[in-house]
């Protein structure tokens, strides 16, 4: 059955990088996927040797199912950037080419001699935190607002915002959880394949790599040397496989529990400011401390973010500010209307 499968996987690969080629006519890409789908179908005709060799025989003709039928209408219709993700998740390869360019950037020679310090993974970890901390900042000024403009006691306003603490934070740690372990996953099934396909045709391997390369401007000598120098080391050709023919980035991807703990104290912190004025103030100040506290939390957060955007700090944190601004007055408003109406 494994031969069978690989064998209608190689299959499928060949039909889809027919119509991405189709897509891409008139481009360079175009050659570099029909390339790629006779390296599909040779690799399909050593799975249906291996079947012949264990005394069975391969499917007479591939016909594609209907997953794959949907995802060949998909990308005729919306093209092929949009669908990078599920097209790898498809063993389709080449998929780097649809990325910004990396921090990794192109493979050189000294690549091949020394590896580099990455640090991919602790930017995204520190922008992961600073939008966490807005949305606890933004979600629970919105929900204390509102609870207090319907004129409740303070005791409500503290138990629902200590609820909102604790629904955000809980809610934001298992979509991470779910997010990043789906990732890993689909990470680790891609790897197994390639590895797989490593032991069984590196050159084939090799090939689909100088043909990428090929495609992202090296010259075809250079490129046909650079892949081959890769697969002589089992664990780089793995790595830049991942990179270059998935589009996939290992140093990217993080602990699914670590992911879910870091989201929920971004989240806890940032929705803990608002509700620190009911806590410590008295009843009559509760609420101004609460705008004054998350007016400055908003613009510290909105002068943060700017770090990722490259815009002014005061220009970000005035934005946010104007943002979170707008939605607590917004259900501030709405629990002042529902309080004098249902009250």
């Amino acid at each position: 059955m494994q031969a069978l499968d690989s064998w209608r996987e190689e299959k499928r690969s060949a039909y889809l990088y027919r119509i991405i080629s189709d897509q891409e006519s008139g481009t360079t890409r175009q050659l570099l996927f029909l390339e790629l789908a006779r390296a599909a179908e040779e690799q399909a005709a050593i799975w249906a040797e291996v079947m012949r060799q264990a005394g069975g025989e391969p499917p007479a003709a591939y016909r594609p199912d209907v997953r794959t039928r949907l995802v060949g209408w998909l990308v005729r219709w919306l093209g092929v950037a949009p669908l990078r993700g599920l097209l790898s998740a498809m063993k389709v390869r080449g998929m780097s080419l649809y990325h910004a360019p990396a921090p990794h950037g192109m493979p050189t020679r000294a690549d091949f001699k020394e590896p580099r310090h990455r640090t991919t993974a602790e930017g995204g970890n520190l922008r992961a935190a600073v939008f966490g901390v807005n949305d606890g900042l933004v979600s629970n000024t919105s929900l204390i607002l509102g609870v207090a403009g319907a004129g409740t006691e303070p005791g409500i306003v503290v138990l629902s915002g200590v609820a909102g603490l604790l629904a955000g934070a809980l809610s934001m740690a298992a979509g991470e959880y779910v997010s990043v372990r789906a990732q890993r996953e689909f990470f680790e099934y891609q790897i197994s394949l390639e590895r797989e396909e490593l032991d069984q045709y590196p050159q084939a391997e090799a090939a689909e790599l100088a043909l990428i390369f090929a495609a992202k401007g090296v010259p075809p000598d250079e490129a046909k040397h650079m892949a081959e120098q890769l697969i002589r080391d089992p664990d780089r050709a793995l790595d830049t496989l991942a990179r270059e023919e998935l589009g996939l980035n290992p140093a990217e991807l993080g602990s699914p529990w670590g992911a879910a703990i870091s989201s929920f104290l971004a989240f806890s912190l940032g929705a803990a400011l608002p509700l620190l004025p009911f806590l410590m103030l008295g009843p009559k100040t509760a609420l101004a401390g609460t705008v004054l506290v998350s007016g400055v939390g908003l613009y510290a957060v909105g002068s943060a973010i700017s770090l990722f955007t490259g815009q002014a700090a005061w220009r970000g944190g005035l934005r946010m500010l104007a943002i979170g601004g707008g939605a607590g007055l917004t259900t501030w408003l709405i629990g002042r209307a529902l309080g004098v109406t249902l009250g």
